[in-house]
């Protein structure tokens, strides 16, 4: 049985992928890297935006028109957040929720045998310690928790994650042990929100990041996002366990907007006052932070006053990495009951901010400029050469390297995106 696995959307989703391709090979399956290969094609969705439920319902569609022969299993997100217009767009095909992935085995051989299943709805199985074929030997993608305790106005993906589902810490060591263990030199800690783990089941994040960075070996940790209402409690020990050598200082919280009218109606739970305190507290704390936040352009309720207060935050805080989104409705949120702002209006917001995202990460990478820098090589570049993060998580693209390993280089040009440097000798 040979499976071809597809994925859209965040590194959660693309850990789901890795947990359940290794599912299938513990099972005998083979997974392959072609469509025309396989027995079985699973597509892993995201629905968070827009643009991205038109480019799988495209895909969708293009596989069943090419490949009408072969098993289509449709997983992730779109499966619990729009089963009506699944069921119009891949009538034959079986599926398996965002949180029912530990079932693919059994999916999957029921769809070879023509018989449908469809696997939906909150399960709460633990998905730590599972097994898994990494896309990166490298790099291993710690799932902490599932789900979140927000009801942010705009978002459908909770209604595919569900509520706040916390795995336990000392599995979550293990797991990491294992991966430093097989030779992974970077431990990504992800979730839709790290900043609520442990808030269902006693523990807590900083606890979490100080035990895996007390795993023996040269490593380092990614802490991803983190929404702002869930930090300001343990804001001192969440930036304390970030003053590790082995954490990146990297911080990913998302502002969304620069408007406390606007973060009201989104349902955000946080101002902007409280949002620029936290950065600060962490730009304190930890002088080379690098900072990623996100912004949602063309909110139904924004007005041009509102945009400009989030230009004027961007100013003023000075992200190093910017997501900017343009708003668009999403199935069974609360904001797409309200009228959409105009198109020609939301475009030109997120052109200016766009322009403004630019200006500011060429300035602040400029600053590199020169600077000797340790990076830790991950990945080989798309056109060549290899990828390293230093320890402010900056991409820097050196010509020849050790994937796996430390370098020294300095640092010969600074783009808006990433870095370029030389090996020092």
């Amino acid at each position: 049985m040979k499976i071809y696995i597809e994925t859209f959307g965040c590194t959660f989703n693309q850990a789901d992928s890795q947990i359940m391709a290794g599912l299938l090979e513990e099972t005998g399956g083979e997974i392959v890297t072609s469509l025309e290969d396989a027995d079985v094609i699973v597509i892993n969705t995201c629905y968070v935006k827009q643009p991205t439920e038109q480019k799988i319902t495209n895909h969708i569609q293009k596989i069943q028109t090419q490949f009408p022969q072969k098993k289509l299993l449709i997983a992730g997100c779109m499966v619990d957040i729009d089963p009506e217009k699944l069921k119009k767009l891949a009538p034959k095909a079986g599926w398996i929720g965002a949180r029912r992935i530990n079932s693919i085995p059994n999916v999957v051989k029921s769809i070879m045998d023509n018989h449908i299943i469809r696997e939906t709805g909150h399960g709460y199985d633990i998905k730590t310690g599972l097994p898994r074929k990494r896309s990166n030997p490298l790099v291993h993608i710690l799932q902490i928790c599932e789900g979140c305790l927000g009801r942010c106005s705009y978002c459908c993906t909770r209604f595919a994650r569900g509520d706040l589902q916390s795995y336990p810490s000392s599995l979550l060591k293990a797991e990491a042990e294992q991966a430093v263990e097989a030779g992974c030199v970077e431990i990504q800690l992800t979730a839709q929100d790290t900043a609520a783990y442990g808030k269902d089941s006693g523990e807590n994040l900083a606890d979490l990041i100080n035990q895996i960075t007390s795993i023996e070996g040269d490593f380092r940790v990614r802490v991803g996002m983190m929404h702002p209402k869930n930090i300001k409690d343990d804001l001192e020990s969440i930036t304390n366990s970030f003053k590790n050598e082995k954490v990146y200082n990297f911080l990913h919280l998302p502002l969304q907007s620069g408007s406390n009218r606007i973060l009201s109606d989104m349902k955000r739970g946080h101002s902007v006052e409280e949002y620029k305190a936290i950065v600060k507290q962490f730009q304190m704390e930890i002088p080379e932070l690098s900072l990623a936040t996100d912004i949602i352009v063309g909110y139904p309720t924004e007005e041009e006053d509102d945009f400009n207060a989030t230009l004027n935050v961007i100013s003023e805080i000075r992200p190093d990495f910017l997501h900017i989104s343009k708003y668009h409705h999403r199935p069974g949120t609360r904001s797409s009951l309200l009228p959409p702002i105009d198109h020609a209006i939301m475009k030109k917001r997120s052109r200016d901010l766009n322009d403004l995202k630019v200006a500011i990460a060429i300035k602040n990478n400029q600053r590199f400029m020169g600077t000797n820098q340790k990076i830790l090589i991950t990945d080989r570049g798309s056109k060549g050469g290899y990828i390293g993060r230093t320890n402010s998580y900056k991409t820097v693209v050196v010509e020849k390297a050790h994937l796996g390993t430390f370098q020294d280089v300095e640092i010969t040009q600074a783009l808006s995106t990433y870095l370029k440097g030389n090996l020092k000798r």
